[in-house]
């Protein structure tokens, strides 16, 4: 087995890699005084997080108005963080009702690497650059790379290979970003240091909380400011199943006080298109119109019926 002093040496000096002085004696705790502990250390995170919300929100207008022309939001991340952008990624088509192609996650390792860990996939930087380049990466795209130590070389690879091609650059981390060695190829620095894990260096507690909390920020903000919500509801989303379809005319019942029966015919006229079905009901349109008016204000509900009344 070889051995790498200078990674020995990084690792040792990562905020992640410290011993938590609140759960030195976790191994002698019954079950209940485990949870207590993990959820004391939980609590933390939200408030690690709001100090980055202005980073936070410029990341979410560079991200929609990547959308905005034709680009995509990439994330990059290996082990837990690479799952967890694959995650964001998977979750946005159903939920917000966008092409698969508009949100991508790469992964060290491929797609094996999201069920059984790779042993040493995030080591080689040139692997995250071909990744990218195998994307047909842009300047219209944003490439997010997630990577809870800042210094994962699949990622850094990754970013810098996106940044040669012109496309936006965020790094999200859990270690203060003096720590991150990126050349200046970073554009949005999102650095969430939450400090010791519960478990020495098990990035998979606190840190993951801390970046699925900012991918889900990203992406929903993003979405939000594209027009896909209505007050606080998903409006967007695609009926993929029995659940969604329910919804659908849940949300149609609630926004005209509709019947079931007549929210199902709605939705069905609309061609089961959510968006359209409320501006039908709520504009007295037909399809077409409701349509149009929606196309004309970018989607946006709240503007294709002020329109109306106006």
């Amino acid at each position: 087995m070889t051995t790498d002093q200078q990674l020995f040496d990084e690792l040792k000096a990562l905020e992640t890699e410290q011993r938590n002085p609140s759960t030195m004696h976790i191994d002698l705790a019954n079950a209940v005084e485990i949870a207590k502990l993990i959820n004391d250390e939980d609590k933390r995170v939200a408030d690690f997080v709001n100090t980055r919300i202005s980073e936070i929100g410029e990341a979410i207008e560079v991200v929609r108005n990547a959308f905005l022309n034709g680009g995509r939001l990439i994330y990059a991340g290996a082990g837990t963080s690479g799952r967890l952008g694959v995650l964001d990624a998977s979750e946005c088509p159903p939920t917000f009702g966008t092409d698969p192609s508009m949100v991508i996650g790469l992964m060290a390792g491929g797609k094996e690497a999201m069920y059984v860990a790779q042993e040493g996939a995030e080591d080689n930087p040139q692997d995250g650059a071909r990744d990218v380049r195998n994307m047909n990466i842009n300047e219209h795209d944003v490439l997010c790379g997630l990577a809870a130590s800042g210094r994962t070389p699949y990622v850094l690879g990754a970013i810098k290979e996106a940044k040669a091609y012109g496309a936006k650059t965020i790094m999200v981390c859990c270690v203060t970003a003096g720590r991150v060695k990126h050349d200046n190829t970073i554009d949005i620095m999102i650095d969430i240091p939450v400090g010791q894990e519960v478990i020495m260096g098990s990035t998979r507690m606190k840190s993951a909380t801390a970046q699925k909390m900012v991918c889900n920020m990203i992406t929903t903000g993003a979405m939000i400011r594209l027009g896909k919500v209505y007050e606080n509801v998903m409006v967007d989303l695609k009926l993929t199943n029995k659940k969604l379809v329910e919804r659908a005319r849940r949300i149609i019942m609630m926004f005209t006080h509709k019947s079931y029966e007549e929210c199902a015919v709605i939705l069905n006229a609309a061609d089961g298109h959510v968006k359209t079905a409320l501006v039908m009901s709520l504009g007295n349109l037909d399809k077409s119109s409701a349509q149009k008016l929606l196309t004309y204000h970018d989607g946006f509900i709240r503007a294709a019926l002020e329109s109306i009344n106006q």
